[in-house]
C-alpha cells in the first residue's frame, strides 16, 4: 500500500500524525508522510487515517477494496 497527502486538499487538522505518528507528521501547517514512509504494507491505521481525514486529502494506493486512486 502507498500513500500521499495531497497538499492542495490538506487544510492542516493533523488528524493523521495524531494517528499514526510513525507514518504522518504535521510540517508547515499541512499533513505529510514522512519520508520514508510512503510504503505502508498493510498498516490499518493509514487506511483509519484515510477514512477520518476531514479534508479527505489521503490517498491510498494499492489497498485491498479501495476507491479509484486519485490523481
Amino acid at each position: 500500500m502507498k500513500v500521499f497527502v495531497d497538499r492542495d486538499l490538506c487544510y492542516g487538522s493533523a488528524e493523521c500524525a495524531h494517528r499514526v505518528p510513525a507514518v504522518f507528521e504535521f510540517v508547515d501547517g499541512f499533513g505529510v508522510v514522512r519520508p520514508g514512509r510512503e510504503e505502508t504494507g498493510e498498516d490499518p491505521g493509514v487506511l483509519e487515517a484515510a477514512e477520518k481525514c476531514p479534508s479527505q486529502a489521503i490517498g491510498i494506493t494499492g489497498a485491498p477494496g479501495s476507491a479509484p486512486d486519485r490523481p
